[in-house]
């Protein structure tokens, strides 16, 4: 299927190219409108209507989606076009492997309170708000922003960009559970106790619950996932 109009509202970011404009830069608008949910699986990405939206050469955008492609992010399918790509099974287990090894070896290694927390007061507070208003799409992106906050805490921007395309690829899952409130729901406290644990100093604490955390999300995003994927009477 495609996008209605295409762009999944990008003319909007067209600012944040400037001039000195890159297929990296390009990319990274992407990826972060996937990790979003605006560009859901299986969705054919028009050259076009987003060159156009982001005022970019074609050549440019082509460059932008190889580099997605090499994240496993994107496919490309010869005389068909560039599709937002759809995840195995297998892909959930191995997306919370990396996650497992990411994120709690940021934790451990945080050294000593107190630690800069204000991006994750806001994630925790973005989810709270969007579950009160019962918007549970913005409650997977409050969640997802909370993962990428905690791993900037580690002040790599490698790191930070590793998991930038793992958080999306895990938002690619996402999309096909059909009880988003389920799935997302319980993590909102299980958040907020990692935060409170961070705030206290209790590194160690925080990386316990985490491991758990990672551990009972990966075994229920799995099974949802299998489920969906299998159901033809499914998203």
């Amino acid at each position: 299927m495609d996008v209605s109009g295409g762009t999944g509202g990008l003319a909007d970011d067209r600012a944040l190219l400037g001039r000195t404009s890159t297929a990296e830069r390009v990319a990274d608008i992407l990826r972060t409108r996937i990790a979003e949910g605006y560009f859901p699986p299986g969705v054919r990405l028009s050259e076009e209507s987003i060159g156009g939206a982001l005022g970019v050469s074609r050549n440019t955008l082509r460059e932008a989606f190889r580099l997605l492609t090499h994240e496993r992010l994107l496919v490309h399918e010869l005389n068909r076009g560039v599709f937002v790509r759809v995840l195995a099974v297998g892909d959930v287990d191995d997306i919370y492997r990396t996650r497992r090894l990411v994120e709690c070896a940021v934790v451990r290694g945080l050294g000593q309170p107190p630690y800069a927390l204000d991006g994750l007061v806001a994630a925790v507070e973005e989810g709270e708000g969007a579950a009160r208003a019962e918007d549970w799409r913005g409650v997977s992106t409050a969640n997802i922003h909370f993962h990428r906050e905690l791993v900037a805490l580690a002040g790599s921007a490698r790191t930070d960009e590793l998991m930038r395309g793992v958080l999306a690829e895990l938002r690619l899952a996402f999309h096909v559970v059909d009880d988003p409130r389920a799935l997302h729901e319980p993590y909102l406290l299980r958040n907020r106790e990692i935060l409170d644990a961070l705030r206290a100093g209790e590194r160690a604490s925080a990386e316990r619950l985490l491991a758990r955390y990672l551990e009972d999300s990966r075994t229920r995003v799995a099974a949802a996932y299998a489920q969906a994927v299998d159901d033809p009477t499914g998203p």
